[in-house]
């Protein structure tokens, strides 16, 4: 892996509302190498998406994004509209949670597939079109000469995935954002999912953005993982250093949420007591401290620092050395 393609400094995404600004994303700072699988994962709420979306410049209107994004050395902030449409769908593609509705259930699949190639590789129709078939053939649809010309609405939705994954991989870019890509799905088609992501991936060096709420589906696929909370990195970590030794009572408690088959437990699964925060109306201190089992008083009052507990393995608590050091365990369940 060379250095980093990806570069996002204190990425904040606001929204002005009635209400006031809605701060959805917070401060996000990271960077991802080439070749490298990044994991962002949180709650619903969190900020994953919107973080996402804000690389792509798609956030709606009236979103404000600010910061910094660097993509292979480009300021992505500073470009056009227009000199943004070149990159997105070329160098950088997103494949959407919901197939059902990023398709245009009006058009063939075939008009959907070749207009990128035709737009961004300049292929004529004929060439466009055996490119759109090799790369469904590419992401498993049976019969791609014939399946080309169904609508949306003819697939299943496994194979409506696979047909946004061909979408996404037409132009061969190199970062690919797949934003929940398996939350609509079965188990088994999700494995094949996942499968076909990582098998892409390793065959054209493509980096990856993989945003999740299922840790299961981060420990198979990612090099390194974000644990996002209230639009905040609440920890930042490689993959084996979070599952080893989570630094952030939030991400503990994420990871005992999820089912262990090797482990006897009596009771139901354990999960994370109360509900996220109103964006929109976030508390001075920590946000996860009125449902965290370690927050103290200093913890509703002051904003948590962002400590480094080990290289590379960073935790947005004020005790953070404290929980990575197994002094302070949660009394529930003992991490």
């Amino acid at each position: 892996m060379d250095g980093p393609i990806l570069s996002v400094n204190d990425l904040k995404t606001t929204f002005q509302t009635a209400n006031g600004i809605v701060r959805v994303v917070d401060g996000v700072s990271y960077a991802l190498r080439r070749g490298e699988t990044l994991g962002i994962v949180g709650e619903s709420g969190s900020g994953k998406s919107a973080a996402s979306l804000s690389l792509m410049r798609l956030v709606p209107e009236p979103g404000l994004i600010e910061g910094s994004i660097t993509f292979d050395g480009t300021d992505l902030l500073s470009l056009s509209a227009s000199e943004m449409r070149k990159i997105r769908g070329r160098r950088m593609a997103m494949i959407f949670q919901d197939p059902t509705a990023s398709l245009n259930p009006y058009l063939k699949v075939s008009t959907q597939l070749t207009e990128i190639t035709r737009l961004h590789r300049g292929y004529g129709r004929v060439e466009a079109r055996s490119h759109a078939v090799e790369m469904l053939r590419t992401v498993g649809i049976p019969d791609p000469e014939r399946r080309i010309d169904d609508h949306p609405h003819e697939f299943s939705g496994g194979m409506r995935q696979r047909v946004m994954i061909a979408m996404a991989l037409s132009c061969g870019p190199e970062l690919l954002i797949a934003d929940e890509p398996t939350t609509a799905l079965d188990v088994t088609i999700q494995a094949q999912v996942l499968d076909l992501i990582r098998e892409l991936k390793e065959r054209s060096g493509t980096s990856v953005i993989l945003v999740t709420h299922d840790l299961g589906v981060v420990a198979g696929m990612a090099d390194n993982v974000i644990v996002m909370y209230a639009g905040r990195v609440f920890e930042q970590a490689s993959t084996r250093d979070l599952f080893a030794r989570a630094a952030n009572p939030y991400s503990i408690g994420l990871l005992k949420s999820m089912p262990d088959p090797a482990r006897e437990i009596s009771g139901p699964l354990y999960q994370i007591p109360g509900l996220p925060p109103d964006a929109a109306n976030l508390p001075i201190g920590c946000p996860f401290a009125e449902r965290c089992y370690r927050a103290e008083e200093i913890c509703r009052r002051e904003a948590p620092p962002f400590i480094e507990v080990a290289p590379e393995h960073y935790s947005l608590c004020h005790f953070a050395a404290d929980v990575y050091a197994g002094h302070t365990p949660a009394p529930e369940f003992g991490l």
